[in-house]
């Protein structure tokens, strides 16, 4: 049986692979990982990264921090305090540096909002008209920390940027009240660093809600650490409580995080998988499209057809959100279009479920559908408004590469909506 070993920030020096970095590149790492909190465990060191390809292999970058995340005017002042500031200072400047990073994008705070009594639940996010986000705080950790990760403030050791809960009453009252809702989505964080006793008491108060039809878990277990499906202890015992869901007649959606066709190369991958199916779930996939680690058709053309061959289904192709190292990892949106566009051409059928590329965004999810002479056909997938839903316009830039959806303006609807 493999045994999980962590490795954080204050471990970093206890890693035998990066024995080969020189000191500049640790301190680059240390210096990052000041504002991106830093994780990894000896899964991933082991199996997913090549370590004769640093720092250009693209599982070191998705999992290590490195100097580009951050501006130079940012990087170079963390430099500077860390090496004659006082504590006090470096605790300032890193506060002062993340505030401008956007922490919480698409008015997530503000707008997505649930409310009982007119007091706002912790840990609750109500978005779209059908579809609940649940933060159980016993789940806001991950195996392995990925550098583009737009959740970074959740793994922060402050709790002013923390999105949890500590309890499910409040989710089951707020259910009992809105029963339009049908699906709810534990996420994090990843809901899969619980054991099975702790998701146990979640998922059993639900499955007695009768308009919840479907339980969605995002999770990268699958990728960062799959053994929590197979060798276990409680691997038994986590697959028992998932197969409730299931029992009760109700839909378990996986929604697995794969950002590269690497991380499914390994054997315990295709037995992980392996036995969530066996109990009924639906493993979907997605992934942003990521500079310096996925930014080519033939890596998502590879990755779809492979996820399908382990019965899989592709999902959603992202873009980086607005917050974080965007600068770092979005391609701008015509090139994000023309690498879907070229994948999904040469996938099979099967594998061409994948919706992109798509922005997820204050209103809603914005697919790109067509780019032509600086023009740009979008489309709502998701809207917070029900009746936008799949409604189609054109939208132009205000910026030169425009690379998020601020960087372009509706100007017109393209069809009626029915």
């Amino acid at each position: 049986m493999q045994k999980f070993k962590s490795y954080t920030l204050n471990k970093l020096e206890k890693i035998p692979q990066l024995s080969g970095l020189s000191e500049e590149q640790m301190e680059e790492i240390k210096i990052v990982s000041s504002i991106y909190p830093f994780k990894t465990n000896n899964y991933v060191l082991e199996n997913l990264i090549d370590w004769n390809n640093i720092p250009n292999d693209p599982i070191f970058r998705l999992n290590f921090p490195h100097k580009e995340m951050l501006i130079p005017e940012h990087f170079e002042q963390l430099k500077r305090v860390r090496a004659t500031g006082t504590k006090e200072e470096l605790k300032e400047v890193i506060y002062n540096i993340r505030m401008k990073l956007n922490p919480h994008p698409a008015g997530q705070k503000e707008l997505n909002g649930a409310f009982l009594e007119e007091k706002k639940l912790e840990g609750i996010q109500h978005k779209y008209k059908d579809i609940l986000l649940f933060f159980p705080s016993q789940s806001q950790t991950c195996h392995a920390y990925c550098t583009f990760c737009f959740r970074w403030p959740q793994f922060i050791n402050d709790l002013d940027f923390k999105i949890q809960s500590k309890e499910i009453d409040p989710l089951l009252k707020y259910l009992s009240e809105n029963p339009q809702i049908t699906e709810v989505l534990f996420t994090g964080g990843d809901p899969m660093i619980m054991n099975s006793r702790v998701l146990d008491s979640y998922i059993e108060p639900l499955l007695k809600v009768d308009s919840i039809k479907t339980i969605r878990i995002g999770t990268k277990a699958l990728s960062y650490w799959p053994y929590k499906f197979t060798t276990d202890e409680d691997a038994e015992g986590m697959l028992n409580v998932l197969r409730k869901i299931t029992k009760a007649g109700k839909h378990l959606g996986f929604m697995a995080h794969f950002n590269h066709p690497k991380e499914l190369e390994p054997p315990v991958v295709k037995e992980a998988i392996d036995k969530l199916r066996s109990i009924g779930a639906v493993i979907r996939t997605q992934s942003p499209l990521l500079r310096f680690i996925n930014n080519d058709a033939k890596t998502w053309t590879t990755m779809w057809e492979k996820q399908v061959q382990l019965g899989c289904i592709p999902y959603y192709m992202f873009l980086p959100r607005d917050t974080g190292a965007q600068h770092y990892f979005a391609e701008t949106l015509e090139n994000a279009h023309k690498l879907y566009t070229e994948a999904i051409r040469n996938c099979s059928g099967l594998a061409s479920t994948a919706k992109g590329p798509v922005m997820s965004m204050t209103h809603g999810k914005v697919e790109i559908l067509g780019v032509k002479n600086n023009s740009y056909t979008l489309r709502y997938v998701k809207h917070r408004d029900h009746s936008k839903t799949f409604k189609t316009f054109i939208a132009e830039p205000i910026t030169p590469n425009p690379m998020w959806i601020d960087d372009l303006v509706e100007v017109k609807e393209e069809v009626p909506n029915y």
